[in-house]
């Protein structure tokens, strides 16, 4: 197989079906060098919870939509299904993911609790985007992950011109929703805050509010890419890496670029 744009080794990422938001952010996120594949996680039901549980039912099938593709790290982007599967579930599937593919493999919660980990956090804030009841299964979940919940903003949801009366109205928030929401925390004694759900925009939030107070802030795509990135690099874990991550020491200028063009396009 060809590694002529794939110095640095091939990095895969499963995405929900309809997710519009983890590709781009990947592709700014990611060092030169390292190339991303995606795949999908596909399901007909019709509710948000029941799809989000049939994602985790059939996660050996969607990866294996990689074949043999020479992966060296492998992301699940969807966070809404480990809430609902719960800690113990999760962990055994990721374990038998892991042995079957022969690499690195995680969920995009479980790197936030790397991450929250990275940084010895313990009291942490949420900014979501999620309907009540998801909202309530995410709460429950960093809890049993050993994690104290002690504030929560919500961010304005919107509908996208064009979009499905079933699409999930997280893929039509804004950065400029996320920035309001994180005004709400603070003053608030916190050791981090996490943008939830990698259907919402996060890059452009965070350079804005990097951190408030003491409490950084990262998103689920954020910690993803930072926690597979150092899997195939084989680097420790560390909390000054990480605060570079979410400084954009190393994306900031492509983010720029990236917006940029957008900009323009429009």
């Amino acid at each position: 197989m060809s590694f002529e744009y794939a110095s640095r080794g091939f990095l895969g990422v499963l995405t929900p079906q309809a997710n519009t938001t983890v590709e781009p952010e990947f592709g700014i996120l990611l060092p030169s060098g390292l190339s991303l594949l995606t795949a999908r996680l596909v399901s007909t039901r019709p509710d948000l919870e029941s799809r989000l549980m049939d994602y985790f039912d059939n996660l050996t099938l969607s990866a294996a939509q990689f074949a043999d593709a020479p992966l060296r790290s492998l992301g699940v982007a969807c966070t809404g299904s480990s809430y609902l599967v719960g800690c113990e579930r999760e962990d055994h599937i990721f374990d038998e993911l892991r042995q079957r593919k022969g690499v690195h493999v995680t969920s995009s919660a479980l790197a936030v609790v790397d991450a929250l980990r990275t940084l010895n956090a313990q009291t942490i804030g949420l900014v979501s985007p999620y309907p009540d009841s998801l909202l309530k299964h995410s709460v429950a979940y960093w809890h049993s992950r050993g994690f104290n919940v002690k504030a929560i903003a919500k961010v304005a949801l919107g509908k996208a011109d064009g979009s499905s009366p079933r699409a999930n109205p997280i893929y039509a928030v804004g950065s400029d929703s996320v920035v309001v929401a994180l005004d709400q925390l603070q003053d608030l004694s916190l050791d981090a805050i996490v943008l939830l759900g990698t259907g919402m925009p996060s890059l452009q939030s965070i350079l804005k509010v990097p951190h408030i107070g003491g409490a950084p802030v990262i998103s689920c795509t954020l910690a993803l890419a930072w926690r597979c990135f150092s899997a195939v690099e084989g680097v420790e874990l560390s909390s000054h890496t990480l605060r570079d991550w979410i400084a954009g020491t190393h994306w900031r200028t492509r983010f720029g670029q990236s917006f940029s063009a957008l900009t323009e396009a429009k």
